[in-house]
């Protein structure tokens, strides 16, 4: 009889787990699935066995096997809302996530996470107050450094990263980042620098990521093309800057390099279309229309648009701006009003309380002609939104000056607060109000933006501008009083000769004596010693300047004796040809083919030979003729065929000439 076999051992726990260990210190994900579900075999509903799995499913990207393992622990008393939430992220199920989050106690983890969510909603100033919170937990961590940044500046706060990373203890000089080689950190101070229009900083900075960038590929032995698609945003980046510092050139060869390789990786491409098709305009718009429409599908959901797949989750709120700006301006430039229209309204679903698509909505009515209908629209969403309408309220300024609607334009443009003081605000309101003859309105303009820069500290400082331009505007509006106080303010405040020509007068009309105190303090004019008042009142007045003729040159003897020289021949005339007698004037269509000319007419063609009847008939005349000509011939022999064969027809020309005949 053969030996019995022995039956397996089982395998300690702790063996198990120190497996468990190993493999997940080595990064072998899968195996240490294998291993805890031994472990869960061995001692089922173990937290840590749970834990090590779960992980190690989100490790090796299956996350449907960790959403799985998560459900099919719910029955255990054991916490994975966490790694849940985790998961949900990953998927871009973002408000679930969020939802999983609440009520959490806020850990480092949680915050963390919860920040990148925020991140991906488009909602940065919430984003911002969770990276505020993990401050005092004292995360040491140059991924949480460099997510604070891309916070920041998509946030539109990229002018406090110096000195959030000061506080930090980060170093953001082109020197430090050479030193600390960080791609990351390097390709988002750039980013920031940027937002400040810091672009040749921005440029240098950029440089140095992407030479860190290669080397550190290169060690891993990446080949040419594989680092090129790795570095493919900072080369979409640097193409941006080179079209932001007006170098179009370079940046158009960078853009078509990335999008015609397709070395890049689906974000990249995507800016890189955008931006291509920003700097080509107009041009080929069909041709970028279709590219752009590669990129956009139309949801499951009713009147509802999204990115393709490999799209949705990459861009920020702001490049899908951009994106489906671009195509609807690409629609009404291809005259396709239907489309746009429609398009628009699943933007309007899509982005309910952004302004961007009302703007688009009310450019796709100007381009319809209803002014009035886009007018509306905006002054809608304006009293909607009082807060984020600063963009729409130009906007419609913008439409109802065009449309000659002043006082509506008027309205928009002093509801927005922080740009009274500006000038080009200022100069438009006075011309609106002028148009509308409210003086008044536009004196008062004027008024409020010298009292502001007056309490202004800013090192730009214009009040002299505003305060000489609101002299003019009330002078020439027969405010002399007010005009000669600002004017006296002006030669006060910054001793300007041309104000105080300007106050002399102005003087002259309100305060004589005033005038003439200040028209002592004007410099002489130079080389004017003095002039007699009372011989220039007698005079006449002046006289109409006449410029002087231009003197002409002395001509030399030689170039005399030239002219002389030179003789005056007689025309040549054809032979026979009588000058005093030359008759009608030639044919100015000479020159012309005969067709050409006015004069032509074509000939009649000969209508009285035309063959009438199906293809192949004869005609009468043809057919007595040949039956002529067959009986002469049949007298003559003896024997002659039942029928003599059809003649061929003559040309065109001989049957001319024979109807001319």
């Amino acid at each position: 009889m053969p030996p019995k076999s022995k039956a397996a051992q089982p395998v300690a726990v702790e063996d198990l787990f120190t497996a468990l260990h190993r493999h997940i210190e080595a990064g072998e994900f899968p195996q240490a699935v294998k291993v805890a579900d031994q472990v869960l075999a061995v001692a089922p509903g173990d937290e840590d066995a749970v834990r090590c799995k779960v992980v190690a499913h989100i490790k090796s990207d299956a996350i449907e096997k960790a959403l799985a393992a998560i459900r099919a622990a719910e029955r255990l008393p054991i916490d994975l809302s966490y790694h849940k939430a985790y998961c949900y992220y990953r998927q871009n199920k973002l408000q679930e996530a969020l939802e999983l989050l609440k009520g959490q106690e806020e850990t480092s983890a949680i915050l963390q996470l919860e920040s990148q969510i925020y991140y991906r909603l488009g909602r940065m100033n919430d984003c911002m107050n969770s990276y505020e919170k993990l401050q005092k937990f004292k995360v040491e961590s140059m991924d949480l450094k460099i997510n604070i940044i891309a916070a920041l500046v998509a946030a539109g706060r990229a002018s406090e990263v110096q000195a959030t990373m000061k506080a930090q203890k980060v170093d953001l000089s082109t020197r430090a980042l050479r030193d600390t080689r960080s791609f990351e950190l390097s390709y988002n101070s750039a980013c920031s620098l940027i937002e400040n229009k810091k672009y040749s900083e921005a440029k240098e900075q950029l440089d140095l990521a992407k030479r860190i960038g290669k080397e550190e590929l290169m060690v891993d032995e990446f080949g040419d093309d594989d680092i090129e698609y790795e570095l493919a945003p900072v080369s979409a980046q640097l193409a941006y800057v080179h079209q932001l510092q007006g170098q179009t050139q370079e940046a158009m060869e960078t853009y078509n390099n990335i999008t015609s390789r397709n070395l890049a990786d689906p974000s990249s491409l995507a800016v890189a279309t955008t931006n291509l098709i920003s700097l080509k305009g107009t041009k080929d718009a069909a041709d970028s229309l279709r590219k752009l429409s590669r990129l956009i599908e139309k949801s499951t959901a009713p009147n509802q648009l999204q990115l393709i797949e490999s799209l949705e989750s990459k861009l920020s709120p702001r490049q899908k701006e951009a994106l489906y700006s671009a195509h609807v301006l690409l629609l009404l430039h291809a005259n396709k009003i239907d489309q746009a229209h429609e398009f628009v309204s699943g933007l309007l679903g899509m982005f309910q309380d952004s302004a961007f698509p009302v703007l688009l909505q009310a450019a796709v009515h100007v381009r319809e002609k209803k002014v009035q209908k886009a007018e509306e629209v905006l002054s809608r969403y304006a009293e909607k939104h009082p807060e984020n309408s600063k963009g729409v309220l130009l906007a419609l300024a913008q439409i109802a000056a065009s449309a000659n609607h002043f006082q509506i334009a008027s309205d928009s443009l002093s509801k927005i607060a922080d740009i009274q003081h500006m000038p080009a605000t200022v100069a438009t309101l006075v011309a609106l109000k002028e148009r509308l003859g409210d003086s008044n309105g536009a004196s008062s303009v004027l008024d409020s933006a010298i009292q502001w820069w007056k309490n202004s500290m800013t090192e730009d400082n214009k009040l002299d501008v505003f305060m000489r331009e609101a002299a003019t505007f009330k002078l020439n509006h027969g405010r002399d009083e007010e005009a000669c106080q600002l004017y006296e303010d002006l030669v006060k405040s910054f001793e300007s000769a041309e104000a105080l020509a300007g106050l002399v007068a102005t003087s002259a009309r309100t305060n004589l004596e005033k005038a003439e105190q200040y028209e002592k303090k004007l410099k002489p004019l130079p080389g004017l010693k003095g002039i007699n008042v009372e011989s220039l009142e007698k005079t006449s007045g002046a006289r109409p300047f006449e410029a002087p003729k231009p003197m002409e040159q002395d001509v030399t003897d030689e170039v005399k004796k030239q002219k002389a020289k030179k003789r005056k021949r007689k025309p040549r005339y054809p032979k026979g040809f009588d000058p005093a007698n030359p008759g009608p004037p030639p044919d100015p269509e000479r020159w012309l083919p005969k067709r050409e000319r006015s004069s032509y007419r074509p000939k009649r063609k000969d209508k009285r030979a035309q063959v009438r009847g199906a293809q192949g008939a004869v005609s009468r005349d043809g057919t007595s003729s040949a039956s002529a000509s067959s009986s002469s011939k049949a007298s003559q022999a003896t024997k002659a065929p039942a029928a003599a064969p059809e003649q061929p027809k003559g040309s065109n020309k001989s049957r001319k000439k024979k109807s001319r005949s």
